[in-house]
């Protein structure tokens, strides 16, 4: 029996690559994205694609292929497909929210957590001698009781909420409407959640929509006390002036996870020691990328047999 065709994207580990091969005649696209260099006859025998990374997967990519009926997405964010030409070609779109959440929560805490407890500037003065030389590491700051807004309470958020909530913290919370979380105070407006916090979790999706959403109005209310996290995406927040802020003691910190023109970050980042940096790797564990691989696969076999699709996007 012929497997179906589909244009695999980046590269995947052995786990997904493997059930990949035998499930389908899977095609890698070009690493320069010129998707001219695959043959009239291979593009017409793609029907689905299975998407991984940040690049942009628009238009004139979509439509070098005349028979693709579906992209899955690797994750969770979808913001740089372009939805609307594939809905308006009958393309499906899948992604794969929930295996990621518990990963991305953990991290986003975790983030929290070494920024304002300076754990990694801590671990350094043990390794560097200057425990012994120097004596006792400065002092840092409590997240216990602290007030913290999330901008964003889908999955993501509601779990980040979650797990403050062990550290008795006061919830605030922004969201298109209220989602009724006794103990926990919504806001219809970023700015009067940061007049209220000193500590922004931000969990918004990605897009258009929350271009630069955590403006300089924003950071300003959070005030010189205030800390940012985000584990989002890095256009949800108007990164020049989250710089400036930083640069100028408007805000005590920042832990990022995600940036503007990854992996080729501005290098201001790298100069400034009240931010904590890491590798847009909220969902970079064994367990939860097996999964990802997983449900990828599933929306991929159940478009090719007509079934409806596990995790469809809109």
């Amino acid at each position: 029996m012929t497997k179906p065709s589909i244009l695999s994207f980046e590269t995947y580990d052995s786990w997904d690559t493997e059930p990949m091969e035998e499930l389908f005649e899977v095609h890698q696209m070009p690493v320069n994205g010129k998707v001219g260099e695959l043959s009239e006859e291979v593009r017409a025998k793609i029907k689905a694609f299975a998407f991984k990374g940040h690049s942009a997967l628009d238009s004139s990519i979509m439509d070098a292929f005349p028979n693709l009926g579906l992209v899955a997405n690797y994750g969770v964010g979808y913001d740089t497909i372009d939805v609307d030409h594939a809905k308006s070609r009958g393309i499906q779109v899948t992604n794969t929210p929930d295996v990621l959440t518990n990963d991305v929560a953990d991290l986003a805490v975790g983030m929290l957590l070494s920024l304002t407890r300076d754990i990694v500037g801590a671990s350094n003065w043990v390794r560097t001698g200057q425990w012994a030389s120097s004596g006792a590491y400065p002092l840092q700051r409590t997240i216990s009781g602290a007030s913290v807004g999330i901008a964003g309470l889908g999955r993501i958020g509601e779990a980040v909420a979650s797990r403050l909530q062990a550290f008795e913290t006061d919830i605030h919370y922004y969201a298109r409407s209220d989602k009724n979380k006794p103990g926990w105070t919504y806001h219809d407006n970023l700015v009067s959640l940061a007049e209220r916090v000193s500590i922004l979790m931000v969990c918004v999706s990605g897009g258009p929509a929350t271009a630069k959403l955590i403006s300089s109005d924003v950071l300003s209310a959070l005030g010189p006390d205030g800390v940012v996290v985000n584990s989002a995406r890095g256009t949800t927040i108007d990164e020049e002036a989250l710089i400036t802020a930083l640069q100028t003691g408007q805000l005590r910190g920042a832990a990022l996870d995600v940036y503007n023109n990854e992996p080729n970050i501005d290098p201001r980042w790298l100069k400034m020691n009240n931010v904590l940096l890491q590798p847009h790797q909220s969902s970079g564990t064994v367990e939860t990328r097996q999964r990802m691989g997983a449900l990828q696969r599933e929306n991929l076999l159940a478009f090719f047999a007509g079934k409806p699709l596990i995790t469809p996007v809109g």
